[in-house]
């Protein structure tokens, strides 16, 4: 998903992964829900967190070429190639919250979260190794976003438990990165930083690994770390060096039950 809180998931953290692997290998119909929490970065580029329950969905319709999860948001899948998947996607994008600003609110503007919508290309170069690009856009704004991604899904753990990693390399155009981390000359007055309307480019790198636990054969517990490391403007930005950190931390857990 394009993140502009580290995921910097992002939005819901990879939580569909065991799911997700057994409708790839079975090519059958999966439904999952469930509930549990998350703790992210209160706002992109913070080092205080935020902790809000988060639902989990996750349904995947291989016959045709149709998902929506928390992991990846929607994606329709076009070419539908042995190798070769890209279409239609759409994803969830953070706002910040001004409960969340602390010593920053009142100075520095609250954002609503926004929808994006793009297009997506993934290789799967087996079913456990797959590297892919989303490229999207704000549905009512006018931030852009770039994200190359690369996924492996290791052995089980012990013959049990599943686990994957998952490295990103995320960007964002002039608009994006200005409305998360510029400094308008009124925010600067009130903070006593300088102004800051940085231009588009690298924002953030990023390392994820989720692991599922079995409970029984329908229920389970889904876990998820990641650690991400601001880049470019994102992490020049003053409110990042003075009220922040270059590092981004994000941790999930939640109890799934699979149809």
């Amino acid at each position: 998903m394009p993140a502009a809180c580290p995921r910097l998931l992002p939005a819901l953290l990879c939580l569909s992964l065991p799911f997700s692997a057994m409708a790839d290998i079975g090519d059958t119909p999966t439904l999952a829900i469930g509930a549990g929490t998350q703790r992210m970065p209160g706002w992109a580029g913070a080092r205080t967190h935020r902790d809000d329950p988060i639902p989990f969905v996750d349904i995947e319709l291989p016959q045709y070429g149709f998902s929506l999860s928390t992991q990846d948001g929607l994606q329709w899948d076009l070419v539908r190639d042995t190798h070769l998947h890209g279409g239609l996607y759409g994803d969830f994008q953070w706002g910040r919250d001004r409960d969340d600003l602390h010593e920053l609110a009142g100075k520095l503007p609250s954002l609503a979260p926004r929808a994006t919508g793009g297009g997506y290309l993934e290789w799967d170069f087996n079913p456990r190794l797959d590297t892919g690009v989303h490229l999207s856009h704000d549905v009512n704004g006018a931030g852009a976003y770039l994200e190359f991604y690369a996924e492996w899904d290791p052995p089980k753990l012990g013959g049990l438990l599943e686990q994957s990693l998952q490295l990103r390399w995320q960007s964002m155009n002039d608009a994006a990165m200005r409305r998360f981390f510029g400094v308008t000359p009124a925010s600067a007055q009130a903070l006593g930083v300088p102004v800051w309307q940085p231009g588009g480019g690298s924002q953030l790198a990023a390392l994820e690994y989720d692991l599922f636990i079995p409970t029984s054969q329908h229920t389970g517990l889904a876990a998820s770390l990641e650690y991400g490391y601001l880049l470019g403007h994102a992490a020049a930005s003053p409110l990042v060096r003075q009220y922040g950190s270059r590092n981004q931390f994000a941790e999930s857990l939640a109890f799934v039950y699979h149809f």
